[in-house]
């Protein structure tokens, strides 16, 4: 019950939803998903926290940089379900569609200090 509550309460926020989507075309950094949400660096760090601790994102290091992306859903069954889920959910949101437009903007080497 636990992991199911807490997959559950790390998609109620709606942009942790919108990281999910985001997630879902590539890997980010914190400093892109700043860009295209923009929200501060810390409060993207601390979303970003709740979805790694609901099994939902992962990370990897690069440099003085933190890679964020999508789990396989390996450590929770909730995780896998909602994932695929939300990958075909959403897809007419606005707010979303601007994001994705932007995407090709949005370059770690020239706008994120290294």
């Amino acid at each position: 019950m636990k992991l199911f509550i807490r997959v559950m309460k790390a998609l109620s926020d709606p942009n942790r939803v919108r990281f999910i989507k985001l997630l879902g075309t590539k890997e980010f950094c914190v400093c892109e998903l700043q860009q295209l949400i923009g929200l501060a660096q810390s409060t993207v760090s601390k979303h970003l926290k709740i979805l790694e601790e609901a099994g939902l994102v992962t990370y990897r290091k690069e440099g003085s940089w933190i890679i964020y992306r999508l789990t396989q859903g390996e450590e929770s069954e909730y995780a896998k379900v909602m994932l695929d889920n939300i990958d075909g959910w959403l897809t007419d949101d606005s707010q979303l569609q601007e994001m994705l437009y932007r995407l090709p903007q949005i370059d770690r080497e020239r706008n994120c200090a290294a």
